[in-house]
């Protein structure tokens, strides 16, 4: 048994929720410019200190996601000038990016002397310990990216850092981790997982999220 989509129609939604939904999806992400065209056509108001700390956002999670870490980190601190001292796995592995840059960009006596004065001290934290290994190990190879590694090279790496970077640079300020989107579709679908345990096999089906958005 599943729930009729037909159903869906007696539930009434107010453009302005819409709107609203849309918006933090576009602040969070930092998309300045397409934020300024979204409330011109609307109508909305929005604080013009927002748009400030999205563009330093905007610029902070591009320098991350373009491996130039020690500029991210640069701006980080102006921004946020506490958050690296207290996350010290964010700043990991913002470190551990200009490693990377440093790597590929075959400059492995600099990327070692740079992982000795800058990432080896989180070597004496355990949880750090597994993590240094594998990007120590990157040194010994000629093609890293050819190495079990080589994930750590990747843009999809760059981009889970950046992502950790802006929610973290969200909540330093007080304002969600994560858009209104994501947190709607987070607890959906911890919903429907919820109800597919109660009622069991013969309840509800498996809820699929890719699925339900064909649907």
């Amino acid at each position: 048994m599943d729930i009729d989509p037909r159903q869906y129609e007696n539930i009434a939604i107010k453009d302005n929720d819409i709107h609203n939904i849309v918006l933090s999806y576009l602040v969070h992400n930092c998309y300045k410019e397409t934020v300024e065209s979204f409330v011109a056509c609307t109508g909305m108001k929005q604080p013009l200190d927002h748009l400030e700390d999205m563009e330093k956002r905007q610029r902070i999670f591009h320098f991350a996601l373009e491996g130039n870490a020690l500029k991210a980190i640069e701006l980080t601190e102006q921004l946020a000038p506490d958050l690296l001292d207290k996350n010290k796995a964010l700043h990991f592995d913002l470190l551990s990016l200009h490693f990377v840059e440093l790597i590929c960009s075959k400059k492995c006596t600099e990327a070692l002397e740079f992982a000795q004065t800058k990432l080896t001290p989180f070597g004496k934290v355990q949880k750090y310990v597994e993590k240094l290994e594998d990007f120590m190990a990157l040194l010994a190879y000629e093609e890293p990216e050819k190495s079990p590694m080589f994930h750590l090279l990747s843009l999809e790496y760059r981009q889970h850092v950046a992502d950790s970077l802006n929610r973290a640079v969200l909540a330093h300020a007080n304002l969600p981790s994560y858009s209104a989107v994501e947190r709607l579709i987070q607890q959906t679908t911890l919903v429907r997982q919820c109800l597919n345990q109660e009622l069991g096999k013969d309840g509800l089906t498996q809820f699929s999220l890719k699925d339900f958005l064909k649907s």
